[in-house]
């Protein structure tokens, strides 16, 4: 695959972190956003952490400014922008949210990969180097569920926002390669919390504890080397891209 600079959200865990693994072992610079650290990724000098959490939304620019800053796109291959931090809680019916948690969950899940997105092709428009972004959604995003519909609204947002963007790219003389990705189901902490919940306050914990004993959910590192394959892969902007059409 192409050899570039990976600016890469929600790097401490999970799939963030194993396909920051990955991209480092194949030669990359990874830059991470998140706000806990990883002990594995900090033992690599192509990797780089900043500390930092996405409700902050007028942060954001600033913090896109200082990794530009550090990146020599006349030396790069690739510069690609994987939106994959999210939110999942609250886990419960709509008249039982409360503003905060409504609001935290759709500036981290939502908001911020939008402005993540604006300055990245504020920044990239004229530059004629290969350039990406892929938004990590969910299966969420188009089928309702009761007690997620935070999560769920927030991950349908991410896939018209893709479609939107990928519209407009390509009108472009060097248009940015912008793609939703729904990974499928994934063994990480996320599923861990949804499995946890009693199934009386959460009716869908259910599905999710079946799904987990009859071995329905792969592992991170499956779904790494998939999405190192759609990194690779051009495929048309706007597209949603769904794991087992990759």
């Amino acid at each position: 695959m192409n050899k570039g600079h990976f600016i890469i959200t929600g790097t401490s865990r999970g799939i963030g972190e194993q396909l920051a693994r990955m991209l480092l072992d194949n030669g990359n610079c990874v830059h991470g956003i998140s706000r806990g650290d990883s002990n594995i990724l900090d033992n690599y000098k192509n990797y780089t952490h900043h500390h930092f959490d996405l409700s902050n939304i007028l942060g954001i620019e600033p913090l896109l400014k200082e990794i530009f800053s550090q990146i020599n796109l006349n030396a790069s291959e690739m510069i690609c922008l994987i939106n994959n931090a999210a939110m999942i809680e609250p886990l419960k019916t709509i008249d039982n949210c409360n503003a905060e948690e409504i609001n935290k969950n759709i500036q981290i899940s939502l908001i911020a990969p939008m402005v993540l997105t604006s300055y990245f092709i504020n920044q990239m428009d004229d530059v004629p180097i290969r350039k990406k972004i892929i938004n990590i959604s969910s299966g969420s995003g188009s089928y309702p569920a009761p007690a997620m519909s935070v999560y769920c609204t927030a991950k349908a947002g991410i896939n018209m926002f893709t479609q939107c963007i990928g519209a407009e790219q390509s009108k472009r003389q060097y248009p940015i390669e912008i793609i939703a990705v729904d990974p499928g189901m994934v063994e990480t902490e996320l599923q861990q919390v949804v499995r946890g919940k009693d199934d009386q306050d959460f009716e869908m914990a259910k599905l999710f504890k079946q799904a987990h004993q009859t071995g329905q959910l792969q592992s991170t590192e499956e779904l790494g080397k998939h999405l190192i394959n759609i990194i690779d892969k051009k495929i048309e902007p706007g597209k949603l891209v769904k794991y087992f059409e990759g």
